[in-house]
């Protein structure tokens, strides 16, 4: 298939300029913060994670000192970890590709290869994703830290919305059934109860934990779960061949040898 044709290729392009228009905005906050606009490019390049590098500009910006940016950093930037080791099960990267996936392992590159039921279409939307934020990102915090005042209030231009929806775009599709809702809505609520209690960027956290929990208290050997929509897309350690088996749409396990994909 031309890349061109990829249903998760155009997903992945669509979910770079999206997420990529934001960067401008980091680029005028950190300048802002009193990074200088080189010291803000090595930033984005290196770190590339966004709730990383505002939560980083946000404790200098707020007279921090360069230990807690880097704490505050890499806290948010656990979740990164937890992308990769899925990620590697499905994409299963080899040589310097490795190197590379990890590096454009976040949020929406995680979400366009996951949503996807092909892996094909894993690879191509990860990898279009990743790449595509990555060089658009980049391009628009370079330009945002270059105007940085002329810019005026960043918000103002609402691209911070445009990120969360395009993020919000890529996750409803996979809310199929009653307990993924349910769990959206107990995550949505805890990240509202723990804004005003906690540091910007923890919330997020502590829902993460919070569905955590809930899958590690429902996790059940006995197939009852099976279709209550909660399954994974795919079986990422296959027994036979290296191939991905799709559940049947069901969920009662793996379709027979002649009707593989």
């Amino acid at each position: 298939m031309r890349l061109q044709d990829s249903p998760a290729a155009k997903i992945g392009a669509s979910i770079a300029i999206a997420t990529g228009l934001y960067g401008v905005s980091f680029g005028a906050l950190s300048v802002a913060s009193g990074l200088t606009f080189w010291q803000t490019m090595v930033l984005s390049l290196l770190l590339f994670s966004g709730g990383s590098q505002f939560a980083f500009i946000g404790v200098i910006a707020g007279g921090g000192s360069g230990v807690a940016a880097m704490s505050a950093s890499a806290l948010l930037g656990i979740r990164n970890g937890v992308y990769g080791m899925q990620l590697n099960a499905l994409l299963r990267p080899t040589g310097w590709r490795r190197f590379a996936a990890a590096h454009l392992t976040i949020d929406e590159s995680t979400a366009t290869a996951t949503g996807q039921s092909d892996p094909a279409e894993q690879k191509r939307g990860f990898w279009v994703a990743g790449v595509g934020i990555f060089v658009f990102w980049n391009m628009m915090t370079a330009v945002g830290a270059y105007i940085g005042d002329a810019l005026g209030d960043p918000k103002q231009w609402g691209l911070d919305g445009a990120a969360v929806a395009a993020f919000l775009g890529l996750l409803w599709p996979r809310i199929k059934a009653f307990q993924p809702a349910a769990i959206a809505v107990a995550c949505a609520v805890v990240t509202l109860l723990a804004m005003p209690l906690v540091p910007p960027g923890v919330p997020i956290l502590v829902a993460a934990v919070v569905a955590g929990l809930i899958g590690w208290f429902r996790h059940n050997p006995d197939p009852g779960h099976d279709g209550d929509g909660l399954e994974a897309d795919i079986e990422p350690y296959p027994d036979d061949a290296g191939t991905h088996l799709p559940r049947t749409p069901h969920g009662g396990g793996r379709q027979g040898e002649g009707e593989r994909s």
